[in-house]
């Protein structure tokens, strides 16, 4: 069974902290002002706009595809996303993630994003959805 990448987490300079509730507020110890991020809904967001992005060769966006593993919202609105290919040799290995980037980016809300691939673990079909593995007929 899949399981779902976490829609959005706090990233602290000193820690990662995944956040569950609806709203958190986190205090700037910088510049000692409060602000509160409504994390459900920009993660929300932020899959919205992944779930736009298909695998060529695979008639399946890449959150259902299980190639999204997760994605980091610090105080700043700084986006990361945690993915990896289908296989190392993937032919959009220079594309697919600069598109995530991108479209990311595009988020009225987020101040950048970057993406970080990874292979560990290895993609395998258990990270598909069942949503996805209906689509490709493997249900």
């Amino acid at each position: 069974m899949r399981t779902k990448p976490n829609l959005i987490s706090l990233v602290d300079l000193r820690l990662f902290v995944h956040v569950t509730n609806d709203q958190t507020t986190l205090q700037n110890t910088t510049n000692k002002m409060s602000e509160t991020i409504d994390t459900t809904a920009l993660g929300e967001q932020i899959v919205r706009v992944i779930k736009t992005i298909y695998d060529p060769e695979i008639p399946v966006d890449i959150y259902e595809l299980g190639l999204i593993y997760d994605v980091f919202v610090n105080e700043d609105h700084d986006v990361k996303i945690l993915m990896t290919l289908t296989t190392p040799n993937c032919p959009v290995a220079e594309t697919l993630p600069l598109e995530v980037e991108e479209k990311v980016k595009s988020i009225d809300q987020v101040k950048s994003a970057i993406v970080e691939i990874t292979f560990d673990p290895p993609w395998s079909q258990d990270l598909m959805s069942e949503e996805a593995k209906l689509e490709l007929g493997m249900l």
